[in-house]
């Protein structure tokens, strides 16, 4: 049973994974209401892989393999029924639940400032999956490719209990794009592999002087190749939760005259580390990882989806080998 064990496929095709996790009811929460501003068009859906696969397909398909048994999809309304017959299409045999992100969800007691139309960012995005989440549980973006290893290392993380939270780690250099800047969460490390805090640097780009981005205050940061980034893929116990609401009342409060303020999750974990009210060890799996910020971005990763399938990492159709699996 693929939800209850997990499958990772080599070069020859399944084998089964370490991880058991059938007791732990692992919970994927994927973050899928973003308005894909800068590439123009519903990234969540984007057909890049050779069956049509989207990159939220390939996240689905390395977390059921991991062992996480269900998956809940945060949307706006506007959007719900096309990834519903998206999901349907393809993951209709799954543990696939749908919430909303809407700004009316806030605490009593206040009110979306006159003019708000921007989501108030993926923190609020992982509070409006409360509900659905009973136990230990990941956040994921539904348009980045995380890799295989990366929902491995996590679900061994959140199956191994404990209190502290998670956050899978990239190579700074590995999630640039060569059509332009992006904005990356850049980790500040203690000993031992806890997170000591995130710095948001924004229009991270090469340039003559180096790799350099722009800082929140506006000031050019410089940065190093290996610098360790979030790519916001977290691992959170439910303890969790009461943290974000928290933070989001106060959030509220102080950005009540911005328009465009985000409720980010790497500000507020950032945050709650820094005041020492959350422990967060940064792991080591992420080797690999996809986006597209711009649509230029989408052949570059067409082809290297293409050279996983031809090297044997993924299947060419994602839903039809995951059902051969479930029905051996």
């Amino acid at each position: 049973r693929l939800s209850a064990i997990g499958y990772r496929l080599s070069a020859i095709g399944y084998r089964l994974s370490a991880y058991d996790h059938d007791a732990l009811h692992l919970t994927l929460v994927v973050l899928a209401a973003g308005l894909s501003t800068r590439y123009g068009r519903l990234k969540q859906l984007e057909p890049v892989g050779p069956s049509g696969e989207a990159l939220l397909d390939y996240g689905l398909f390395d977390a059921w393999r991991a062992g996480f048994e269900r998956v809940v999809l945060v949307v706006r309304p506007e959007i719900e029924v096309m990834v519903r017959d998206h999901i349907a299409e393809r993951w209709w045999s799954r543990d696939v639940q749908f919430v909303h992100q809407q700004l009316s969800q806030i605490p009593a007691g206040t009110a979306v400032p006159s003019g708000r139309t921007k989501p108030w960012g993926t923190a609020h995005a992982a509070l409006a999956a409360e509900g659905k989440v009973a136990g230990p549980f990941a956040v994921a973006n539904a348009d980045d490719f995380y890799g295989a290893d990366a929902y491995a290392t996590l679900a061994a993380h959140l199956g191994a209990g404990g209190d502290a939270h998670a956050l899978v780690g990239y190579r700074l250099a590995d999630t640039l794009s060569p059509h332009g800047g992006v904005s990356r969460g850049i980790c500040r490390m203690q000993p031992g592999g806890l997170l000591r805090g995130l710095m948001e640097v924004h229009d991270i780009r090469q340039s003559a002087n180096g790799l350099t981005g722009r800082a929140v205050e506006g000031e050019t940061v410089r940065l190093q190749q290996d610098d360790v980034t979030s790519m916001n893929l977290w691992g959170f116990t439910p303890a969790m939760f009461p943290l974000l609401h928290e933070a989001f009342t106060r959030f509220l409060q102080q950005a009540v005259g911005d328009l465009r303020a985000e409720f980010l999750l790497s500000n507020v974990v950032g945050d709650l580390v820094a005041d020492g009210r959350a422990r967060v060890r940064v792991l080591s799996g992420g080797t690999t990882w996809m986006g597209m910020t711009f649509p230029e971005d989408r052949a570059t990763v067409a082809a290297r989806l293409r050279a996983l399938v031809a090297s044997g990492d993924y299947p060419a159709d994602l839903a039809a080998h995951l059902g051969q699996a479930e029905r051996s």
